[in-house]
């Protein structure tokens, strides 16, 4: 059997006990009126979420890279990659929205990756002593960096779309609407918002191509199979949307869509192919 849970005395089981824990209690620490832009009130949120991503990212180097024999092991499956990917998303998250507050979002991402760090412990993936071409790390690497890359595009879209409500959003009867400047919500301006949003989509695209190149030069042997052909049309779609935002203007909810339905077909092509094979066919598939 390819997957089978982790041992309770696996490398990577208290590490990922850890950042579920840290995790949860991020998720479910209270947010009050009072705390809204206090770092005082917020320094326990971000010390769990902190400890929590340390945890994580100590849990996927155990869990994808192994050299205790004479050459090192790589290990990857669906779930692994859904780890990284939110593991990512996390540190944009952190580096960028910060200062913006947003508690849902915090709790959400906090869950999401406490659910990826449980299924990487119960379905750690397939192992592959022989790493054949030098060139197969740098593949991997920027796979796993193309799918965090479009989920901070991803992440960067929804809070579009939340500001653009909030502005337009009627004021409550009774209620005094809180000052800002105009085009600007969540404490940023939307068009920033929205150029972040695309400089996440090409540099996730500049990964992907990367991807892609590596894996037509270097795999050995070349495969059309699902997930080659899902990354094929995901790449199609990304750059549809690229080559639409610069010569047509594309943005707001049609860009969005092009971005949903790119980030839809890269899902698919790794993380849906892994998941059907491993989990559900119970295969013996290369990386």
């Amino acid at each position: 059997m390819i997957l089978s849970p982790a041992s309770f005395t696996s490398s990577t089981f208290w590490p990922s006990c850890l950042a579920v824990l840290a995790y949860v209690l991020a998720s479910v620490w209270p947010q009050t009126p009072s705390s809204q832009g206090n770092s005082q009130q917020e320094r326990p949120v971000w010390a769990a979420l902190c400890l929590g991503w340390m945890a994580q990212a100590v849990a996927i180097v155990l869990d994808t890279v192994a050299f205790d024999g004479p050459e090192w092991r790589a290990r990857f499956g669906f779930a692994p990659a859904l780890s990284v990917t939110t593991w990512l998303v996390l540190a944009v998250y952190a580096l960028e929205n910060r200062r913006l507050g947003l508690p849902s979002v915090r709790r959400v991402l906090a869950v999401l990756a406490a659910i990826t760090v449980c299924l990487a412990w119960l379905f750690p993936g397939q192992e592959h002593p022989k790493v054949g071409s030098p060139w197969a790390p740098l593949h991997w690497l920027t796979g796993f960096a193309s799918y965090g890359l479009i989920g901070a595009a991803l992440l960067h879209a929804a809070l579009l779309r939340h500001a653009e409500k909030q502005l337009r959003a009627k004021p409550v009867s009774g209620q005094i609407p809180a000052p800002a400047m105009p085009g600007q919500a969540l404490g940023m301006p939307l068009l920033r918002l929205e150029s972040l949003t695309l400089r996440f989509v090409g540099a996730g695209f500049a990964m992907l191509s990367m991807t892609l190149l590596l894996g037509a030069l270097f795999a050995t042997p070349w495969r059309w199979d699902h997930k080659t052909v899902f990354s094929v049309l995901s790449w199609l779609v990304f750059a549809m949307l690229l080559i639409g935002r610069a010569r047509f203007g594309w943005r707001g909810r049609q860009a969005v869509r092009w971005l949903v339905a790119g980030s839809t077909l890269l899902l698919l092509a790794y993380v849906g192919s892994r998941f059907v094979l491993e989990v559900v066919l119970h295969r013996s598939t290369s990386a």
